[in-house]
């Protein structure tokens, strides 16, 4: 007799199959869908009728096995296949895979979700966002571009809005210094006179001194006349230092303005270094006067790079609007700078990336029988105070012409007052860098700054994640700083994790926390920038399970059909 439950075991066969085939059209829906994780269903029987569970074997009879009927089949489970895709390279460096386990952490209004999708973009607040709007997590950078482990946070990538500059710390400078040059016998000697012949004398009577005030000094052109007056100012332009033109300075005369404060501003205006002690001739560098003649007189540094020239149309007299008055020094030259030197300059930056330029000069001393002794001497037109001069000193060589390591290295200060940059900037100036090293042999001198670090004002202009999910950012300035770390989360069972939609899935009772660490540490793959992972769906696995789910699901109609023919076959009997 035909029974009813095998319309309802056939039912059975129906719906599992047809859900079976939702499953597999899915996939295929999903082919393309970036990062997708295809499923599979898998099918379980039902419960069974038990006719009999069967007897143990006796003595003389065997055992009897069990007698039961199933009752159909069901959905035993849909597992989701989380092997990896293929990565595609896009050559667009936001997009990012997995290559690996692991999971990228966004958030959404608070909630966490993960994703294997890493088609980020920018939102307009510089948050990397996925193409539905959830916010990137990483961890962030503090302001020396150090990363900050621990909390996460969305991922900010200011392009085109961070800018940085960075104050200069280190400087090479290397080259050859000729030992077999001429030794320096003296400096520059400059004197200012009134006239042709003459010195200045004060109002009154007698020679000016170093005290005298400067509305004191009588005209050498008109007698009982003051030369000065308060108000005006004196300007140095057009003066040098060897080939160098030195910057345009001015000393305002006030009704305290001396000759010595003229004199310093003389001294400081052309870089003049007496801490270099005196010269082979005796003289000191540095600017006196002569009480008996009242003649000024400048004394420049050796080395023919330090030769002074200054021409009596240099120094001139400015009235109170800034207009040319007279020259009213006379300068007279008798004595040029002599012996065996060379200057470079290099370019550093103050903690705004403004460029400061800085002279160093390199002067032949002496030839002992320890070896040849150079002295340097440093200028920066660029300080912010009158003195062109920073420092001088000594540097020692050996007898193979290598220098000493304990004078290899020199600490320089230049002022950076009212420029808004700290101040002062302070770096090392070394002759020794990773590529060589300064030598006193018996060659042409040259020298050069080889290398120098600090930076001039840049923006940030593209970015990049390593495998480590290290980003990297490229500013104008050609300088490369960190700007994030992007993490990954890792589950027990990733197969437990809740589908979300739009490529995202939730954690779920069955997954297990999220296990939070750096690409590439704890099980985690590493991160590809400038790719996407492809779905997973295998097409032809897909159409071979839709084959045979379709023969399944015909299968399973042909069974209620042919019990319904039975049913019809008894109801005809009973007519």
């Amino acid at each position: 007799m035909a029974s009813t439950s095998t319309l309802f075991t056939g039912l059975t066969g129906l719906n599992a199959h047809a859900r079976k085939l939702d499953v597999i059209g899915n996939n295929i829906a999903n082919v393309n869908t970036t990062a997708f994780k295809s499923s599979r269903m898998l099918f379980s029987s039902m419960f069974t009728q038990n006719l009999g569970l069967g007897t143990t074997p006796s003595e003389v009879l065997g055992g009897v096995n069990p007698k039961q009927i199933g009752n159909g089949v069901s959905i035993g489970a849909i597992q989701r296949n989380f092997n990896n895709g293929t990565l595609n390279p896009t050559g667009d460096l936001r997009d990012m895979a997995v290559d690996g386990s692991g999971f990228f952490v966004v958030e959404r209004e608070g909630q966490a979700f993960y994703t294997r999708a890493g088609t980020f973009r920018q939102d307009p607040s510089d948050n990397l966002t996925t193409a539905t709007g959830e916010r990137l997590l990483g961890y962030a950078i503090d302001e020396d571009f150090n990363i900050l482990t621990g909390q996460l946070v969305p991922i900010n990538i200011p392009v085109g809005k961070r800018t940085i500059a960075e104050a200069t710390e280190n400087v090479s400078v290397v080259g050859n210094l000729n030992k077999d040059g001429d030794i320096p016998t003296q400096g520059s000697i400059i004197e200012l006179l009134g006239t042709a012949t003459a010195g200045f004398s004060e109002l009154g009577g007698g020679f000016i001194t170093a005290t005298s005030l400067l509305t004191d000094i009588e005209d050498p052109n008109a007698a009982a006349t003051a030369l000065f007056t308060v108000g005006q100012s004196i300007q140095i332009s057009g003066a040098s230092v060897g080939e160098a033109e030195v910057p345009d300075a001015i000393l305002n005369i006030t009704a305290t303005t001396t000759v010595q404060d003229f004199m310093d501003f003389i001294d400081a205006a052309m870089g003049i270094q007496a801490a270099a002690g005196a010269n082979p001739d005796g003289n000191t560098p540095g600017v006196t006067v002569d009480p008996l003649t009242g003649i000024i007189e400048i004394v420049g540094n050796t080395g023919t790079i330090n030769d002074l020239a200054i021409a009596s149309g240099d120094i001139q007299l400015l009235d109170s609007a800034g207009a040319y008055v007279s020259s009213p020094f006379v300068a007279d030259k008798s004595v040029s700078a002599d012996g065996e030197s060379i200057r470079t300059t290099f370019v550093v930056y103050d903690s705004l990336g403004t460029d400061v330029r800085v002279d160093v000069s390199m002067v032949l001393d002496s030839t002992p029988d320890e070896g040849p002794v150079w002295r340097y001497y440093l200028s920066a037109a660029d300080d912010t105070d009158l003195d062109l001069a920073i420092t001088t000193g000594l540097l020692q060589f050996d007898t193979d012409g290598q220098l000493d390591p304990d004078s290899s290295s020199i600490s320089v200060t230049v002022d950076r007052d009212d420029t808004g940059a700290g101040t002062p900037l302070t770096f090392d100036l070394s002759f020794v860098s990773d590529s060589g090293q300064t030598t006193s042999l018996d060659t042409s001198s040259s020298l050069i700054g080889l290398a120098t670090d600090g930076l001039p004002p840049g923006t940030l202009e593209t970015f990049a994640a390593g495998e480590d999910g290290i980003i990297l950012g490229r500013f104008s300035n050609g300088a490369i700083r960190t700007m994030g770390q992007v993490v990954l989360a890792n589950f027990s069972n990733p197969a437990g994790l809740i589908d979300a939609g739009g490529n995202l899935f939730a954690t779920g009772p069955n997954s297990g926390p999220a296990a939070i660490a750096s690409a590439g540490e704890l099980g985690n793959g590493t991160i590809v920038s400038g790719a996407l992972e492809l779905s997973n769906v295998d097409l032809g696995e897909e159409f071979t399970q839709m084959i045979l789910t379709s023969t399944g699901y015909s299968a399973s109609s042909r069974v209620i059909r042919t019990a319904d023919e039975l049913i019809q076959q008894l109801l005809v009997l009973g007519r």
